[in-house]
């Protein structure tokens, strides 16, 4: 056949339009997942289920399916957009994970019961570093826990750390029955609730208009996270004397697709208070996580290099918390060493036990603790000794009224000197100056952070930070003219930003 330059055009053009129909087709079918996804979520939250204590009805149901199957672990869970969260247990198990990668999406990918025989050669874990190798799993078997629709809630699932006889369609439809037993208890439990508030005496109201929801809405944050409209930016943190990065902190933006970039003091109060705080900061810490592992591709000596995550205190106060980060590490390959996650002490003191039992299980893990925004929350040094942190960040409202006097220096000297004594590093944060930079070093602070040195900036233009030699920031950060930044805060919604 003889080409032509028409032929060859109407070639290019049909193969044009062939990847136009692809593309569209891609994006109608993510376009469909995220709205299935958005309705399963409605539909699990009708339960109101995540987050709530031990149930023995559920409880009774996980140990049936274990001693049934003759399995050394048996679990009940959920998964929201981010995690997945045990309800109920028996025998070994963790409270927590990440969603991404997980079991539960292999099962609702599957939208039916799925069972793996033989883990250690399956495909889909070779290169997986989920619990389940970690554990010693040699087989699992999961069927979905349905809502009467048939929305996939969460799953019921068995373990077997050795091999034992082969699973069976006959072995997968009694688990299913299981599943069905759980599936009935939650329209019980949900038939309850429903009971109890028709039950409750109810106000007449007031006004008979509803005011309108003020932006964003929840719905606005679900669809960021769906769309992956939420960035992290990055400030250094340094020694004050040799200005040399030895970590930096992840500040979370909103990249609007028509407001643009939005600091944090615009959506977190409304995350906070809706919820959608839980999905937001997890997908903070697992993006931390990532770019770790991506500087260190870069140059092997950022494997000295710590990235700091901030909790809010609905992240922290998640008993499976530490269970969640471990998994993270592994799934990402990342030394818990390099991972620092910082938290207020608002969110310690609502529940004592539970920040205590949190910070344990972190710090076995060897991630590193930071107190944020010391001395402005409540009786800092009569609780500070309860709990395990390694390091404290002096309040920028403190570093920045040092100039005003003897009283505000005395103030930061004192907190600097208790760090000194129950043996934490200090950071001092809000560095504007180099007058507050001297008197800080003089006081016997080592670290900092501030305008002075950097202000938060998108991952590229850090990386380019940290190739200067030793990550030695230059006098005056001349070389950081330019460099396009936002501002930065604290992570309260009180504040003038706020952080994941």
């Amino acid at each position: 056949m003889r080409l032509t330059f028409s032929t060859i055009t109407q070639e290019w053009v049909t193969q044009a339009g062939a990847r136009v129909e692809m593309l569209a087709s891609k994006q109608e079918t993510g376009e469909t997942e995220i709205v299935n996804e958005a309705t399963r979520l409605a539909a699990l939250n009708s339960y109101a289920i995540l987050d709530t204590p031990p149930e023995r009805d559920y409880d009774v149901i996980t140990r049936l399916a274990a001693e049934h199957f003759g399995a050394e672990s048996a679990v009940l869970l959920f998964a929201d957009q981010m995690r997945v969260w045990v309800k109920s247990h028996w025998g070994p198990h963790v409270r927590e994970l990440p969603r991404d990668n997980s079991i539960f999406d292999m099962v609702l990918a599957e939208n039916g019961p799925l069972a793996v025989c033989n883990i250690p050669d399956h495909p889909r874990f070779q290169t997986s570093k989920l619990h389940l190798r970690q554990l010693g799993v040699v087989m699992f078997a999961g069927v979905p826990v349905r809502s009467p629709n048939g929305m996939v809630l969460g799953m019921l699932a068995i373990f077997r750390l050795r091999p034992g006889p082969a699973w069976t369609h006959a072995n997968l439809e009694t688990l299913e029955n299981m599943a069905g037993m759980v599936s009935a208890q939650l329209e019980l439990r949900r038939f309850r609730r429903q009971f109890m508030n028709a039950k409750r005496p109810r106000m007449s109201p007031i006004r008979t208009h509803k005011a309108p929801e003020m932006w964003p809405r929840i719905s606005d944050l679900r669809r960021a996270v769906d769309h992956r409209e939420f960035v992290l930016f990055y400030q250094p943190e340094v020694n004050l004397k040799t200005r040399k990065i030895e970590a930096v902190e992840a500040l979370i933006r909103w990249q609007h697709p028509e407001r643009g970039l939005l600091p944090p003091a615009q959506f977190i109060p409304k995350a906070e208070d809706s919820g959608m705080i839980l999905p937001i900061g997890d997908w903070g810490l697992a993006e931390a996580c990532k770019q770790i592992q991506e500087w260190n591709h870069d140059d092997s000596s950022n494997g000295s290099l710590r990235v700091c995550v901030n909790l809010s205190a609905r992240q922290f106060l998640r008993p499976g918390l530490a269970d969640h980060v471990e998994s993270l590490l592994m799934e990402s390959g990342t030394s818990s060493g390099q991972l620092g996650l910082e938290m207020t002490e608002s969110s310690l003191i609502p529940n004592m036990t539970t920040a205590q039992e949190v910070l344990k299980g972190l710090r076995d893990l060897g991630v590193s603790l930071l107190m944020d925004d010391f001395g402005t929350g409540y009786s800092s040094l009569s609780h500070l000794h309860s709990f395990p942190f390694h390091m404290l960040k002096i309040d920028r409202s403190f570093v920045g009224r040092m100039a005003e006097g003897d009283q505000p220096r005395q103030i930061v000297r004192t907190i600097i000197e208790l760090a000194r004594g129950l043996d934490m590093s200090v950071i001092a944060e809000g560095i504007e100056t180099e007058e507050q930079n001297q008197l800080l070093q003089r006081m016997g602070c080592r670290f900092g952070q501030g305008f002075l040195f950097a202000k938060p900036m998108p991952a590229r233009d850090m990386t380019e930070l940290l190739h200067l030699p030793g990550r030695i920031l230059p006098q005056g950060g001349e070389s950081l003219a330019g460099v396009p930044c936002a501002a930065q805060g604290g992570f309260d919604s009180g504040q003038t930003d706020a952080r994941p």
